[in-house]
């Protein structure tokens, strides 16, 4: 791992020449070192493969160059950057790939290059003993082009990549120093480092406000709930869109009484991905200096077991006078999602509001590792969010959510229950019991990031956390930057 990967030049450089999956530069006509390397056998110039070419020149394939994407380059950059540490080089440039032979411009080339060479840099630190067997850093890594197009694309990458190394690291931090106050104060360590405004209200301020789900979840805990906000407002200020970005963040769940069972525990410490991901996404945002003001708000709480936990057959009241009957204390991430949705509305009044959360089992059964479920029954807003998507690279596939969902949370002693008695519709249900803390008139999308938030082999993450929402935030935000809302963002309609 490299201590720290930057754009600029650097004293005598390896060059990094692009190749197709049909032995092709994508630079053009080679010259005798790459023809030579391109004779090797073996080299297939599939999407990451590393081969030397002489003393001072490295081939990066890519796969098929007549459609190139951004999803292959970075898995390109991923391996680039780990063969570039073996091979023990701290500089390179990278060569400008010919118009016509690529389906991406330098700029987009260079992005997606930098956001992959970033990400396959990460790894935790901090937590290495007197026994470890851990590597060392081993230096800083200078990547440049002669093309501003792609060097600038390079930058953009790398600080992109960063972001959500960010998010992952806050993901990865073990749940023994990561409780609410900790997160509390890395938010406004970031809100201080990129001139964000930051609000933290604490567990007696919770419950003076009537945030029952925040207040009720977290107060087993010695570390106590919290809902943190940071704002962002760029230089238009009142003018620009306005978004609202809302994390769950439990930073640890022990499923309360309904106790998680078989080593169901064993991970819990990325519950609190959702947070994580708004706070990388508002990191990238602000550094971007995107023309769009972001609230992100992360309701922070840990779910113990205690004399004074939350118990099924308990009924609380939230934020917004909405009353629950508690069927299961492991679904709890909606309890304290259901407060910071509340003050979304009554105290933010955004453009729109998408919350982010680690919240069912169910769409991982649904989806798989392969992408996040959402639900958004505003048009215009679902719309961008796809967009967003596609072009961050952080998928997500659209799951309905209607009345008769809604339906299933229908409580026969309060107003609603925060679990179903059926596990039909699970995941929807998830998102059918948020929809009762959201105006009918707000434009609102919810990401379930269970299945995406970390990983047991990906390609372009590895084992462990992922990052997975800060560049699909971070895009859509981009998105509103562009232009403002069309009106049909402002109107929500439940489909039947």
């Amino acid at each position: 791992m490299f201590s720290r990967i930057s754009t600029g030049g650097a004293s005598k450089p390896i060059t990094v020449s692009l190749v197709g999956s049909d032995l092709k530069p994508a630079t053009g006509k080679p010259d005798a070192a790459l023809r030579a390397a391109l004779e090797i056998p073996g080299v297939r110039g599939s999407v990451g493969e590393v081969t030397p070419v002489g003393a001072r020149g490295v081939l990066l394939g890519v796969g098929n160059l007549s459609s190139l994407s951004a999803a292959s380059l970075r898995k390109a950059g991923v391996k680039l950057v780990a063969e570039l540490e073996r091979m023990g080089h701290h500089g390179v440039s990278i060569e400008a790939p010919a118009k016509a032979s690529a389906s991406l411009a330098p700029a987009a080339i260079g992005r997606a290059l930098g956001e992959g060479i970033a990400i396959g840099n990460w790894r935790i630190e901090g937590f290495a003993g007197a026994a470890s067997d851990r590597s060392r850093t081993v230096g800083p890594l200078k990547i440049t082009s002669a093309d501003r197009g792609l060097a600038a694309g390079l930058a953009e990458g790398l600080a992109i990549g960063e972001s959500v190394n960010f998010s992952r690291t806050l993901q990865a931090t073990p749940p023994n120093i990561a409780h609410p106050q900790w997160i509390a104060a890395e938010a406004r360590r970031l809100a201080r480092s990129h001139r964000l405004k930051a609000r933290v209200i604490d567990f007696a301020e919770a419950k003076r406000l009537g945030m029952g789900g925040l207040a009720t979840v977290g107060m087993a805990s010695a570390h106590k709930p919290c809902l943190i906000i940071l704002d962002y407002v760029p230089t238009r200020g009142a003018k620009a869109p306005h978004l609202a970005f809302v994390g769950k963040t439990l930073t640890y769940d022990t499923g309360g009484y309904s106790l998680k069972v078989n080593n169901g525990m064993k991970g819990m410490k990325y519950d609190k991905s959702g947070g994580c991901a708004v706070l990388g996404a508002i990191r990238a945002i602000a550094e971007a200096k995107l023309p769009v003001r972001v609230t992100a708000l992360l309701p922070t709480a840990e779910n113990m077991v205690a004399g004074d936990a939350f118990r099924p057959d308990d009924v609380i009241t939230m934020m917004n006078g909405v009353t629950c009957e508690v069927t299961n204390t492991d679904a709890e991430g909606r309890l304290v999602l259901a407060d910071a949705l509340a003050w979304a509305c009554a105290k933010v009044k955004p453009d729109a509001i998408v919350d982010v959360a680690t919240l069912t089992g169910g769409v991982v059964v649904a989806l798989g590792n392969h992408c996040a479920g959402y639900f958004c029954e505003t048009p215009d807003l679902a719309r961008r969010l796809e967009s967003a998507a596609d072009a961050s690279g952080d998928r997500v596939w659209r799951l309905p959510l209607w009345e008769d969902h809604r339906g299933l949370m229908r409580s026969k002693i309060a107003d609603i229950v925060n679990s179903g008695a059926k596990r039909g519709a699970h995941p929807i249900q998830g998102a059918a019991f948020l929809s009762f803390f959201v105006d009918k008139t707000m434009p609102w999308a919810h990401v379930d990031i269970a299945g995406v938030s970390d990983d047991e082999g990906h390609d372009l993450f590895g084992s462990g956390p992922t990052g997975f929402g800060v560049r699909l935030l971070l895009e859509l935000a981009r998105d509103f930057g562009a232009g403002q809302p069309s009106r049909s963002s402002r109107t929500r309609s439940r489909r039947r």
